[in-house]
């Protein structure tokens, strides 16, 4: 690799860095074949493409592929600062708009194929994207943890493309200024899960933890702070996190079909969002947002650099 191609977008405040030139050859498998081989092989492409120097803790990265089937617009593999994603919501949306504005799909339906399967994806205008996402489902109820600094805390252990833990007992105020302690609370959550041995499916870690409150605009239904791998915080409602929440919604029986749910982010943007059910029965949800094109860049790579690979705190 000498050089990379970037285009950078936000989806309701939080980035997505799309890779369309100069990323790792990962062959012609699946997506999830793919996403092992740079896991394996390429990790250090990961970093060179999304930690410091040239990116952040909040940026998530998003390969754009040759889909398998021809008939899928593309395939994209996620990743952040600290390794890899199954799906993300926000940045399927911000690689939608990123695509028509590289003028390779149009306004209309298209489809990605991602490493935990395939997304529905509605190009509504040059910003609004509809997406739909995988099968989510609430895996676990009521699910109660000794917690650090929190006491005994109740939640949700749910699917939407990630594993979450979805609680609503909040330990402050859901606002900007308590981001650094809505961090450490979650990632106290996330320890307590762990040493408790509360998992996902298979023994998968719940590496999303999602507080709920109530939201500031009276249009929306709640406010929630999303805690990602990495331990940064969600500056969009979260799109995995979000169909994770119609699931446990619908498990509830608190939200029909059809039905409108409104998410509030911690930073104020919001998603919309609803549900299907499928022809088993599964929660399909759909996930309306607004990302925009913020910059191109071409990135290269020097070997006489020391932070060639790049670095994170």
């Amino acid at each position: 690799m000498s050089a990379m191609r970037v285009i950078d977008s936000h989806t309701e405040g939080e980035p997505t860095r799309m890779i369309i030139a100069g990323g790792p050859d990962l062959g012609s498998g699946a997506m999830a074949e793919r996403r092992e081989i740079f896991r394996r092989d390429f990790d250090h492409v990961r970093s060179f493409a999304v930690d410091e120097p040239r990116g952040h803790e909040a940026m998530v990265g998003a390969l754009l592929c040759a889909p398998v089937d021809k008939a899928h617009a593309a395939g994209l593999i996620f990743f952040n600062n600290v390794g890899f994603l199954g799906m993300c919501g926000h940045a399927t949306i911000g690689a939608a708009v990123t695509l028509h504005h590289m003028g390779r799909i149009g306004l209309g339906r298209h489809s990605f194929e991602t490493p935990v399967g395939v997304v529905s994806v509605h190009l509504l205008s040059r910003h609004a994207v509809e997406i739909e996402n995988v099968a989510s489902d609430r895996h676990l109820e009521k699910v109660t943890v000794a917690v650090e600094g929190m006491g005994q805390v109740t939640g949700d252990v749910a699917w939407g493309g990630n594993w979450f833990f979805l609680t609503e007992q909040a330990p402050c105020a859901l606002t900007m200024a308590n981001i650094p302690e809505l961090t450490r609370k979650a990632e106290a959550i996330k320890r307590a899960l762990a040493q408790a041995g509360i998992t996902g499916r298979d023994g998968a870690e719940i590496d999303h933890i999602e507080i709920f409150a109530r939201p500031e605009n009276p249009s929306a239904h709640s406010r929630n702070f999303v805690l990602c791998p990495g331990s940064a915080y969600d500056r969009s409602p979260c799109g995995t996190g979000t169909s994770a929440k119609l699931a446990c919604l619908a498990a509830a029986g608190k939200l029909q079909p059809g039905e409108d749910w409104v998410q509030e982010s911690i930073v104020g943007s919001r998603f919309a969002a609803r549900y299907r059910r499928d022809d088993q029965g599964r929660v399909i949800p759909t996930i309306l947002g607004h990302a925009f094109v913020v910059s191109e860049a071409t990135f290269h790579a020097d070997p006489d650099d020391p932070f060639l690979n790049g670095f994170r705190r």
